[in-house]
């Protein structure tokens, strides 16, 4: 018989239970669901010893097998602005039995937090880890740190954003630029620093027009899959379908990497107009698992995009 457990009465007892399948027959889909909803009390600093069991709760998710999951679970620890959270992401970005995925998103939520604690760590890692998007996750954190703590922050103009989300690097300031094609030039330029160009990123994502989105669709070609997952984030963020034909080109395409191919997935579960549908059934088989995994959670996000429900709230277990 299934229990239906609705958020809005849920313990964080039974909200851990879900997210770590306590019952081993949980899908995925629903323990994603309970990590957002664990990822909302985790950030109530008012509550502080509530919000801290929730991040334990949450952190408690790094011993499981799905890449996927724990990704997520790095990536909400890090939107939660608790503090609390930097032990067990530390833990996970040294971890080398750990999927590079996961050690990246580790590292992005130290900057996301604006640990600066944590500097001498990603320094490290910086310098010296092999895996190349290890060692550009570790150079974003670094520097937004720094531009979080410096007198540049507090001076700059910055558009507001529509997005809640803490990014690894700020959007660039108003008075720097606004036209499109500039924009380009510099999310592009190899040459210049990998914060300069998330910015400019970030930048485009704001502005979020049709042109902006092809403008950032032209990122798809760069050679790091950091960079390119970043778009695919981004483009899941705007829902324009606009964007579509440039994530299933990335979705199929097999020689790109695992992390962007699932995000791209997820993007398109985002956007979930008509032709995203057959293209994430015949993804959620994928041999990646990581990209099968990120099919399976995208048709979920479609049907709830495409259904009646007022919040992506109710969570089944058997």
């Amino acid at each position: 018989m299934t229990e239906e457990i609705n958020i809005d009465t849920a313990t964080l007892e039974e909200l851990r239970d879900i997210l770590i399948n306590k019952t081993g027959d949980v899908k995925l889909a629903n323990r994603f669901r309970a990590l957002f909803n664990l990822k909302s009390i985790g950030g109530e600093l008012d509550e502080k010893s509530k919000a801290d069991t929730a991040v334990d709760y949450i952190s408690e998710a790094f011993g499981d097998s799905s890449e996927l999951l724990k990704h997520e679970v790095a990536y909400v620890l890090g939107q939660t602005k608790n503090l609390h959270a930097v032990t067990s992401l530390r833990d996970v970005l040294i971890s080398q039995s750990q999927q590079c995925m996961v050690r990246h998103e580790a590292a992005e939520a130290l900057g996301a937090l604006g640990d600066v604690d944590s500097l001498p760590l990603l320094e490290e890692y910086f310098k010296n880890d092999p895996q190349i998007e290890i060692r550009q996750t570790c150079e974003l954190a670094i520097e937004r740190i720094k531009w979080e703590n410096s007198e540049k922050a507090k001076s700059e103009t910055l558009e507001k954003s529509a997005f809640s989300s803490i990014d690894p690097a700020p959007p660039l300031a108003t008075d720097v630029e606004s036209k499109i094609d500039k924009l380009q030039t510099i999310l592009n330029d190899q040459d210049k620093p990998l914060f300069e160009r998330y910015r400019a990123m970030f930048r485009l994502r704001d502005l979020g027009t049709d042109e902006a989105c092809l403008a950032l669709a032209s990122g798809f070609a760069d050679p790091s899959a950091l960079f390119k997952h970043e778009i695919a984030y981004v483009f899941g963020q705007l829902c324009n379908p606009v964007t579509v034909p440039s994530l299933i080109k990335v979705l199929k395409d097999e020689s790109e990497a695992g992390m962007v191919r699932h995000e791209a997935a997820e993007a398109l579960g985002s956007i979930a107009t008509d032709e995203v549908l057959p293209v994430l059934q015949q993804y959620s088989t994928d041999k990646e698992q990581v990209v099968r995994e990120s099919a399976i959670v995208a048709l979920d996000m479609y049907e709830y995009e495409n259904s009646n429900e007022m919040e992506y709230a109710a969570i089944k277990t058997n």
